[in-house]
């Protein structure tokens, strides 16, 4: 694969206004994917994006580079990113475009690709749009122009397409679920599909003003989700992030559900149901409670490195369906082709049906190892830590400390400027002393 200017393991994202994120870079992005596209025989593209305020000039730029290439364009407004890889196949469309900056702040956007069949676009692809950039933009012809269309009925469509993936012959009556919707994508879509399904929904998050996605809530900010469970006896809830392709629960006595969880509640039914195709894919981040618990089930479990594209990619390598992140990315290939929120968790919702099981008994079928992760900002343009000779010393002490018993892990944020520094032990002081200690080797050479 070659080296990648623009592109990162979650297409191009930044803060609003600098970087790549501003009007004229995003529009000859859209002109030199358009380019790229139409070369491929590609007619019609659909844009969706998230609920920031950023997100209507983004739309205009790309929406103005397209029809500059020729491209024609399908408007959805603000929708989830997995809505936007269904619908991009079910419009027969050959590619779709997501603006949005999934669990960051309102102040970052981003632009992803799908493509016809509703996965990530293939690497060379988005190494042709980025060599399309270094060329001068052009404009075809005033009759050549692409036309934009604005489509009303995408939201019940994507509606319908969750409630398929839930059982006809089962039903949500009786449950009482809360649901975040982090002020994102989802606020007008997952209170919807639980309410049709039966289930008595609270809302939480679901008044995006511009400003306030991800702001406290949805599913990298859970505890006013949790607040919420205990103060009405809610049986589940579900707290999705600003574009919704995460998902993480809260069981009815306040404890947090993780992605590893989650993960292993729908392998364990898959597999109690026949319907276990293979084995499971983690990441380098997976809890090893997770390996254990898969290995005793007889289920193969693999790892890729950190990010659902690389997930998506050894699942399509070995044949299996089922893989995610602890971070609540959750991929399920039977019902979805890309991370669904909604959807994972209605698999989860199906399991507890089953099996007559409440979310914390359910979810109770492994030990987690203790696990502690520090995030240390570094400047990009700066030296790299992880190059670091007293980092690397301090990596080293705290793996031959662990031995077998834990594990390390050093990376880069493929979205943000920070060095992840993960420790997972048996015993957890030792986690805890161990991350801080190569926290600390990281943040002199960062400061």
């Amino acid at each position: 694969m070659g080296h990648r200017k623009y592109f990162g393991t979650d297409g191009i994202r930044g803060k609003v206004g600098e970087s790549a994120i501003n009007p004229e870079f995003v529009t000859k992005l859209g002109w030199a994917a358009g380019k790229v596209l139409a070369g491929r025989g590609t007619n019609k593209v659909l844009i969706g994006k998230d609920t920031r305020i950023s997100g209507y000039m983004l739309e205009s730029a790309l929406e103005a580079g397209l029809s500059a290439a020729g491209i024609n364009i399908g408007l959805l407004g603000p929708m989830p990113t997995p809505a936007i890889a269904y619908l991009t196949k079910t419009f027969r469309s050959e590619a779709g475009i997501v603006i949005s900056a999934s669990h960051n702040p309102y102040y970052d956007n981003g632009i992803k690709f799908f493509s016809s069949d509703g996965f990530k676009l293939d690497d060379d692809i988005e190494l042709a749009i980025e060599s399309m950039m270094d060329q001068p933009m052009t404009c075809v012809a005033s009759n050549k122009l692409g036309k934009a269309t604005r489509i009303g009925d995408a939201a019940g469509r994507y509606i319908e397409f969750c409630k398929g993936t839930f059982p006809s012959e089962l039903s949500l009556h009786g449950l009482k679920i809360v649901v975040d919707c982090a002020h994102g994508a989802t606020y007008h879509i997952a209170p919807n599909v639980l309410d049709e399904l039966g289930a008595e929904v609270i809302e939480i998050g679901t008044a995006p003003n511009g400003l306030n996605i991800n702001e406290n809530v949805g599913a990298t900010s859970l505890q006013g989700l949790v607040d919420k469970v205990l103060e009405t006896g809610a049986d589940v809830g579900f707290a999705l992030d600003g574009d919704g392709d995460r998902i993480m629960m809260v069981d009815q006595l306040g404890n947090i559900i993780d992605g590893d969880q989650i993960l292993f509640m729908i392998a364990r039914d898959a597999l109690k149901n026949g319907r276990m195709q293979g084995g499971v894919v983690g990441t380098l981040m997976s809890n090893l409670g997770l390996e254990n618990a898969l290995n005793k089930l007889g289920v193969p479990f693999a790892r890729s490195k950190v990010g659902d594209r690389y997930v998506m990619e050894l699942l399509q390598q070995k044949g299996w369906s089922i893989g995610g992140e602890s971070s609540g990315h959750i991929l399920n290939l039977n019902v979805a082709s890309t991370g669904d929120g909604i959807v994972a968790g209605l698999q989860v919702l199906i399991a507890m049906i089953r099996s007559t099981m409440d979310l914390h008994a359910l979810s109770s079928g492994f030990e987690k190892y203790p696990q502690q992760l520090v995030n240390v900002r570094y400047a990009p343009d700066g030296k790299n830590p992880l190059d670091d000779e007293h980092v690397k010393s301090a990596t080293v002490d705290a793996e031959k400390a662990l031995g077998k018993t834990g594990r390390v892990l050093l990376r880069k944020s493929g979205t943000e400027p920070l060095i992840r520094v993960m420790v997972e032990a048996e015993d957890e002081a030792a986690s805890v002393k161990w991350s801080q200690c190569i926290a600390d080797a990281v943040r002199k050479v960062a400061s």
